[in-house]
């Protein structure tokens, strides 16, 4: 069962933005508040909710606190997509390459990295159960 919390965090526009930069490696607080033009505040709020859900790890060196990319929650979120045909087993990149002979060399390319290709996972999960979720239905209380 995919923790329903994962689904919670990744709903945010602000913390799927963070976790998208954290794909090329782990960064200063500092440097996501640079990269995301957001207040500090509001991005270590953002993080700490992250480092709740599994999602980042912390290192404190100093003063300075790096995040680092955590993607085994994100594995069970594709998991679970993958029963809906939607997961990292789905032909996106497939459709991608023998439509756009230029996007299936930049895939090419990249292949060699594995913090790119672990970015590149983490990027599809999030931007598909971000799909998944605002296509749910919204349920209302019943009126009686």
């Amino acid at each position: 069962m995919v923790n329903e919390d994962v689904f919670a965090v990744l709903a945010e526009q602000t913390r799927r933005d963070i976790l998208l930069a954290l794909r090329s490696g782990q960064k200063a607080v500092g440097e996501l508040v640079e990269q995301l033009g957001a207040s500090q505040p509001t991005v270590s709020k953002h993080l700490r909710v992250l480092r709740e859900a599994g999602l980042v790890s912390m290192r404190a060196e100093g003063q300075r606190r790096y995040y680092q990319l955590e993607t085994a929650p994100l594995h069970l979120v594709v998991n679970w997509l993958d029963a809906f045909g939607l997961g990292s087993s789905g032909s996106a990149d497939e459709a991608t390459a023998s439509s756009d002979p230029v996007a299936a060399t930049e895939i090419d390319a990249d292949a060699d990295s594995m913090p790119q290709q672990i970015g590149r996972s983490v990027g599809r999960a999030a931007t598909k159960a971000a799909d998944l979720l605002a296509n749910l239905p919204k349920f209302g209380r019943r009126k009686d």
